[in-house]
């Protein structure tokens, strides 16, 4: 190369200076590529390679493995889907074909007459629904939890169990506060799974979700509990218990009534919900823990049904920012923030502002668990509540009460096929009342106590807490004031209400709900 370059530099001397200047430019440059070149190839090839995975690392991951399939495995054969039929909202049908009807509005009564026999031989039928969901088999038996809503209104359950074998389903019971039911399939020596005690979760434990989710039968999902004791985030009845698992092991629609499971392959929570702003997973499952689902079960397949017991109060959490308020130390207890009038908790005398810390011995840390320890209990039993008032502890005894029983002795009047026909559950106002609802002595009417969702008090935008004024430009005074006036409205009219809500009236307009076909 050095040669090369010497000859081509002795005959460039007699050319012009540009050229020449050129001509090196490139020799310069072919000889820089030759001397780095040989460089820049030995570097790249020198790169160290990645060093091979420490063995211990990947056995620990393959034990993981392992033992998640071992898991799965043992908790799969238990898992069922569950597929139900029901009767919806009726359609029209007629003929051999049962083809749609045609919608014509505005028909005059007896028109249909011109449009020949085919036309008047439509009549209403009700319309098929379908829907899936999951459950677990807790007995060699047969008998399966699910929630109820997925079983709820069934005219017809199916149940297909691991082996792909389809049997019928009979409804044992179910019930609707605690969403949890029970149903059962004939036979022995099935495959199950025992329950597991939910108030030994952590967060951060490992947790599986068993279940049919969109469809896609038997699957599973690993996570962890992201949170436990958290309220109902969709609770428009107050009287439902909380305490719920949250994970993060994907639950979807179809997963409702499956397994959660812990790593023994216990049951300690049935799935039931997810939070998400779009409808699919977004992190956010919530699971019925074995401490509310289990008892309920047991009572179901004793029973057939549950009875819960019912003291009257509106409760929430002492907080470490209120706690001092009510010379509390510690940030737990249930406090009582409403106190239902001839209740079993007013007849016992409870006050806005106690605190509850125990029942019949047992510590109550949050308002969710003293929810649960009273809903658990029987109508007419009597409950022992250790009470701290105005830093002075004191034992109240509470004779529960049936919570539909008294419920329904406080709906308001005008009955409607068996239910209430307004929607709404009324009480008088007393001083307690008053004073949380910050209203003068000179307010009169009466405080809406509940409100049936769906109903037409709902539709209305009414709410709990609600002070009813006047009905149709009518003053009232009292709870029988408005039952009274409502009752006497004819069926099919609109009811006025002035109601005083969050501290202004307005004038609300309840309209009737249809009447059912007959």
């Amino acid at each position: 190369m050095k040669t090369w370059i010497a000859n081509r530099w002795n005959k460039l001397a007699a050319r012009p200076l540009i050229t020449s200047v050129i001509v090196l430019a490139v020799l310069a440059s072919l000889g820089g590529y030759e001397f780095v070149r040989p460089a820049d190839v030995h570097a790249a090839t020198a790169a160290p390679a990645a060093a091979p995975l420490d063995q211990e690392s990947v056995n620990a991951i393959l034990a993981l493995d392992k033992a998640m399939e071992t898991l799965a495995a043992h908790v799969t054969p238990a898992v069922v889907n569950v597929s139900v039929t029901s009767r919806g909202n009726a359609q029209l049908t007629g003929g051999d074909d049962d083809a749609q009807m045609p919608q014509i509005p505005n028909l005059p009564p007896g028109f249909g007459q011109f449009f020949g026999p085919q036309f008047r031989q439509f009549r209403q039928r009700p319309q098929i629904e379908h829907g899936i969901g999951s459950g677990v088999i807790i007995s060699p038996d047969g008998y399966i939890v699910t929630n109820n809503h997925v079983v709820e209104g069934a005219q017809d359950i199916r149940v297909t169990i691991s082996d792909r074998r389809v049997l019928p389903a009979k409804l044992i019971g179910a019930d609707p506060l605690t969403d949890v039911a029970v149903i059962k399939i004939s036979g022995s020596n099935f495959a199950s799974i025992p329950w597991g005690d939910s108030t030994q979760l952590h967060p951060g434990q490992t947790v599986l979700a068993f279940g049919n989710p969109l469809g896609f039968r038997f699957s599973v999902t690993r996570g962890i509990v992201s949170a436990v004791n958290r309220p109902n985030p969709f609770a428009g009845d107050a009287r439902k218990p909380g305490e719920f698992i949250q994970t993060d092991a994907a639950i979807n629609q179809g997963n409702s009534g499956g397994p959660l499971v812990n790593a023994r392959g216990q049951v300690v929570g049935i799935n039931t919900f997810l939070v998400s702003q779009t409808g699919g997973f977004a992190g956010m499952g919530f699971a019925i823990p074995t401490q509310v689902a289990r008892p309920t079960v047991e009572t179901l397949i004793k029973d057939g049904k549950v009875s819960h017991g019912y003291m009257g109060i509106g409760i929430s959490d002492v907080t470490p920012d209120n706690a001092g308020f009510f010379h509390r130390s510690q940030a737990t207890g249930a406090v009582v923030t409403q106190v239902e009038p001839d209740m079993p908790a007013a007849q016992a005398g409870l006050r806005i502002g106690d605190v509850i810390t125990e029942v019949d011995g047992q510590k109550v840390e949050d308002a969710g668990q003293l929810q649960v320890l009273i809903g658990q209990k029987s109508p007419g039993s009597k409950v022992n509540l250790q009470v701290e008032r105005d830093g002075k502890n004191m034992t109240l005894p509470v004779t529960l009460e049936e919570m539909t029983r008294r419920e329904s002795a406080h709906s308001a009047s005008g009955q409607e096929h068996g239910k209430a026909r307004w929607g709404l559950g009324l009480t008088d106002l007393n001083s307690d009342a008053r004073q949380q609802l910050d209203l003068s002595n000179g307010v009169k009417g009466a405080l809406v106590a509940r409100v049936e969702p769906g109903s037409p008090a709902d539709n209305a935008g009414m709410s709990q807490g609600d002070v009813i004024l006047e009905v149709n430009r009518k003053e009232t005074s009292t709870a029988a004031d408005v039952s009274q006036a409502l009752g006497t409205i004819p069926d099919g009219e609109d009811a006025l209400l002035l109601v005083r809500s969050n501290g202004g009236n307005s004038f609300r307009v309840l309209h009737p709900a249809e009447r059912p076909a007959s």
